[in-house]
């Protein structure tokens, strides 16, 4: 009888899964959205961050990340193994519930994993709204896992992206990735030269070792530095940092987590004092992002829950409009 129930109350409750969320968000309302968010109303507490034992050099993890506003809560359970490549599955993995904010009463799961894919984007394609020139027209993305389409998506969705390079390790996932998608995306294998040749650059990795260069970047460009989570993982050099305006999506998560600017700090005489500012500052108005055409600009994201509960209520909401 209590397994019965148990079940019983899973399957009543509504769950919405990748395919339904990628119905439900489009870039441009959860960009918008995003922006929202960031300028008030939400309240989000560190994300609780546990290695777990792995036999490899970087651990496999699990984060709790919770957030509320006035209307609702929630929180995201989220693991990441890095060797999840090897057995060709995305490193990341993620579930989300969603609650009544004055009740506690559960109202809806979702897919963690899309839902973390399509905010993580679109967070980075907020942030290039004020931090890549308008007339920005070719992206480099960096990476061909789980997140290059996806981001892809969302930085062509706020500017006049032309032209898009892919370069990966891999050629074969590389070209995978690009066949998969109904944009024109080429394929590279001149890592240094399309960064030289791109206005922005989207690196998302799980390396640990730099793949941006200063010294391969060229006047005007926005770097968009999404993969490296942890204090002892990096996608850019010290260089590259100590010459641009930096930008976090939260000052918290960057001090703790942001290894492409802890290993900088590290290494060279920029200390994270350097931060220009957060996406807060930025969609209060309190920062203009870029101040220069021939500036170098960098974001660099961990992630927030704050991203998470604001996806996963404008899901919610469109889904209940739909129904």
């Amino acid at each position: 009888m209590v397994r019965a129930s148990i079940k019983s109350t899973l399957y009543m409750l509504p769950f919405l899964d990748g395919e339904t969320l990628h119905s439900l968000l489009d870039p441009v309302s959860l960009i918008a959205a995003l922006q929202r968010g960031f300028a008030g109303g939400v309240s989000a507490p560190p994300r609780a961050h546990v290695s777990l034992p792995s036999r490899r050099t970087i651990p496999d993890t699990l984060l709790m990340m919770p957030a509320w506003n006035e209307s609702v809560l929630g929180i995201k359970l989220a693991t990441i193994h890095p060797a999840n490549g090897e057995r060709e599955l995305p490193a990341v993995h993620a579930s989300y519930v969603l609650k009544e904010r004055q009740t506690g009463r559960d109202l809806v799961l979702m897919d963690g994993t899309v839902l973390t894919r399509l905010r993580t984007a679109a967070s980075s394609a907020l942030a290039s709204t004020f931090l890549s020139r308008p007339e920005s027209s070719t992206l480099l993305m960096i990476g061909a896992g789980s997140l290059a389409l996806p981001l892809i998506e969302a930085h062509c969705s706020i500017r006049p992206i032309s032209r898009v390079l892919l370069w990966n390790r891999s050629r074969k996932r590389a070209e995978s990735i690009a066949s998969s998608s109904n944009r024109d995306i080429v394929v590279t294998d001149d890592l240094e030269g399309s960064c030289g040749a791109a206005d922005i650059i989207c690196c998302a990795t799980l390396s640990s070792s730099p793949l941006v260069l200063g010294a391969s970047v060229q006047p005007g460009t926005h770097v968009d530095l999404v993969g490296a989570y942890r204090p002892d993982m990096r996608e850019s050099d010290a260089e590259l940092i100590n010459q641009a305006a930096v930008f976090v999506d939260t000052m918290e998560g960057a001090r703790k987590e942001a290894g492409d600017l802890l290993l900088a700090s590290a290494e060279s005489n920029w200390t994270l004092d350097n931060i220009d500012a957060d996406l807060s500052s930025l969609c209060r108005g309190h920062h203009s992002g870029r101040t220069q055409k021939d500036q170098v600009t960098v974001f660099k994201s961990v992630g927030a829950s704050l991203e998470d509960l604001v996806a996963a209520e404008l899901a919610w909401t469109r889904f209940l409009s739909q129904a």
